[in-house]
């Protein structure tokens, strides 16, 4: 069946880092797997609240994530000392309760395929224990199940249950808390077509709240597409209109007054006026050009492997559309990011997987 090779693969990494766990702990993995964590979450702010309450007596984990077999993965507490905040976390608690709520798993595969593992003694427990388990748990509907006191007393769990689509930016929204702390923030969001910068920007707003800049706003219009322009590395967006209009009043605290570049009439749109929030976000390529890179305080790279990126490329267009990303748009990105080693300069960067 689909997916047994990993559920496979998952329980037994999992009963090698927590030997000590007990059915009534594997049930508990088992339906984090399934559910996700939406049967926790009554309000954001209860949340947050039992999050700083826990954590003022949680004690390091050296696993900070444990992936479970699913959309889902633990995010232990200890991350807070990262620099992650209580607040974020919740967030990223609470938004992870709304995940894909039609296209949860159901346990009873994941079940047979422990019971399997039972039998070729690849788990520690009676058959018919197990069985005897399953057949009361089932009775009730899989409701969710705590951590046994063998559990608890050895390994002290602690965490929150975040879906994945979250996971690869922690390191991400740890800096940004950091930085926060300290005043507003403005930050770059650099990488390849497809590699995921809107959705990322996109996270950060339902997140943090941000203001959020795109750079396909500056597109170059007719007039400045000369020979010698797109000759340029990195020639083909109006970094001048961008870094004035843009980076200049965020540097100052002003208002933002810009026009965005209108795709359909390639003209430029009138005047919008943004007051920015504490965090503000320049999403797309070409935004690290190093006469806009030095006002930025985090800036990040998403990495994306050329085979993921055509897939995805693949999927969101047509056949010819898809041919001009690969044929025209990503060998200019490319020649940008090696030439003025933007990956390089990035604070951070994220591999991009899945």
């Amino acid at each position: 069946m689909k997916n047994s090779g990993r559920t496979r693969k998952a329980l037994i990494t999992h009963y090698q880092q927590y030997p000590q766990l007990q059915i009534q702990d594997l049930f508990k993995y088992l339906h984090q797997s399934s559910f996700g964590c939406e049967h926790m979450v009554s309000s954001l702010e209860t949340a947050t609240d039992f999050i700083r309450k826990e954590s003022e007596c949680v004690r390091n984990n050296s696993a900070l994530v444990d992936r479970l077999d699913g959309n889902y993965s633990r995010v232990h507490l200890s991350y807070l000392n990262r620099g992650l905040s209580p607040v974020t976390l919740g967030k990223l608690f609470f938004e992870s309760a709304k995940i894909e709520p039609d296209g949860k798993e159901n346990p009873e595969h994941k079940l047979s395929i422990a019971k399997e593992l039972i039998n070729e003694k690849l788990l520690p427990f009676s058959a018919d224990e197990f069985d005897e388990a399953v057949k009361a748990w089932q009775a009730q509907g899989y409701p969710a199940v705590h951590h046994s006191d063998i559990f608890r007393n050895a390994y002290a769990p602690a965490y929150r249950v975040i879906s994945n689509r979250f996971i690869p930016f922690l390191p991400l929204f740890a800096a940004i808390d950091k930085a926060l702390e300290k005043g507003r923030v403005i930050l770059a969001i650099e990488g390849g077509s497809a590699s995921g910068k809107t959705t990322l920007s996109q996270i950060l707003k339902d997140i943090y709240g941000c203001t959020v800049f795109h750079m396909d706003d500056f597109f170059l219009r007719p007039v400045q597409r000369t020979r010698e322009r797109l000759a340029e590395v990195g020639g083909n967006i109006d970094r001048e209109r961008f870094l004035e209009e843009v980076l200049i009043p965020l540097s100052k605290n002003e208002p933002v007054r810009y026009r965005r570049f209108d795709c359909a009439t390639f003209e430029l749109s009138p005047v919008t006026e943004v007051i920015p929030e504490k965090l503000t976000v320049i999403e797309g390529a070409y935004s690290m050009h190093p006469s806009l890179s030095e006002y930025y305080d985090i800036s990040v790279f998403l990495d994306i492997s050329p085979e993921l990126q055509r897939q995805r490329i693949a999927v969101r267009n047509s056949p010819q559309f898809a041919e001009r990303f690969y044929n025209e748009w990503i060998p200019l990105e490319n020649v940008y990011f090696s030439q003025m080693q933007v990956k390089q300069r990035c604070s951070m960067r994220i591999e991009i997987s899945e």
